[in-house]
């Protein structure tokens, strides 16, 4: 079996090839090729942490995987990451165990890639002004992944804790990022500016007014997951005119925002425009005018992990990167 350590993929495995795999991988859906089971999530309160075991198959490729993602919140103070993972990929032909790689940043570039196939097709053409709601580990990958997309000339940060948001930005500058970069005093002043806004927080209440709103604003949000997570208002929902989610079941069962607004508003659920899988091909913007409010909501789903992960495999496998060992 090929093990894949975290190096190994971000040395050869770019944002580019994740949305070159995920688009194919949302052809695949469309075409009733993926089997995606719901994710078991295990909460932890004691620490406010999660542990979500995620399984799916590709039967075009005959390929299946498992990932293992654990999400420790207090795990920074004692010098660990917040999110680790590991995914194992089989060969649903043979039952052989192709490959286990880690999985903490193939979780980060598909998440990313994801934000970024939903900004081309949601985000106006003529924005030049990213803003960046939480600078957590899950916030550099949906910065890349706007970059792949959108001429980018401007990129503002806010977290709350502001040396979160300085380290935030010297890390974007090392990776050799030439924007012109500022840190916000608060998550208003972000929304005032911005024509693409990414939120990636575990927040359980919304991060930003959205009174503050811009007309022709696009929102990529991917930080809350479970059902009493919030990053994003009833206001914001409600003057979106187009949401689209990554997977409809999913958020149903997990993205907090959503499910408040069906309970506690006029939305609900039939108000979303549609799943990525469900978008037209040719790559077009779906949005009408330069003036709508776009929302694109994501909670994750095992087939990205997985259809990454098969890229992930193929590509370094050909290179003959990792480390072969028996089991």
């Amino acid at each position: 079996m090929l093990i894949l350590t975290e190096k190994d993929i971000q040395d050869h495995y770019l944002m580019k090839d994740a949305i070159s795999d995920l688009t194919k991988g949302l052809c695949s859906k469309k075409q009733d090729l993926i089997m995606n089971p719901h994710r078991t999530v295990i909460e932890i309160p004691d620490n406010q942490a999660s542990v979500l075991y995620m399984p799916g198959a590709e039967l075009s490729q005959k390929v299946a995987s498992v990932k293992v993602v654990s999400i420790f919140p207090e795990n920074p103070k004692h010098g660990m990451p917040t999110t680790q993972g590991v995914l194992l990929l089989t060969d649903a032909q043979t039952g052989k165990h192709l490959c286990m790689m880690n999985a903490s940043y193939l979780t980060r570039l598909r998440t990313g890639g994801l934000s970024g196939i939903a900004t081309e097709r949601l985000a106006r053409n003529n924005g030049k002004t990213l803003g960046v709601i939480g600078t957590g580990a899950m916030a550099f990958e949906q910065v890349l992944g706007v970059l792949e997309v959108r001429d980018i000339e401007n990129i503002n940060l806010f977290n709350r804790t502001k040396e979160k948001a300085e380290q935030f930005k010297e890390k974007l500058m090392a990776h050799g990022v030439k924007k012109d970069i500022t840190i916000a005093a608060s998550a208003d002043e972000i929304v005032k500016s911005a024509a693409i806004i990414c939120c990636a927080t575990r927040s359980n209440h919304p991060v930003f007014n959205g009174d503050m709103l811009r007309e022709g604003t696009h929102i990529n949000g991917v930080g809350s997951y479970l059902p009493h997570m919030q990053e994003v208002d009833v206001t914001t929902i409600q003057k979106a005119s187009k949401i689209v989610v990554d997977d409809l079941k999913g958020v149903k069962e997990e993205a907090g925002e959503l499910i408040y607004a069906d309970r506690e508003s006029d939305w609900n659920f039939s108000d979303i425009y549609g799943e990525l899988s469900g978008l037209p091909d040719d790559n077009r913007l779906i949005r009408e005018n330069d003036k709508e409010i776009t929302f694109f909501k994501s909670v994750g789903a095992a087939y990205f992990d997985l259809v990454v992960a098969i890229g992930i495999y193929n590509k370094l496998n050909h290179l003959g990167i990792g480390n072969e060992v028996d089991v």
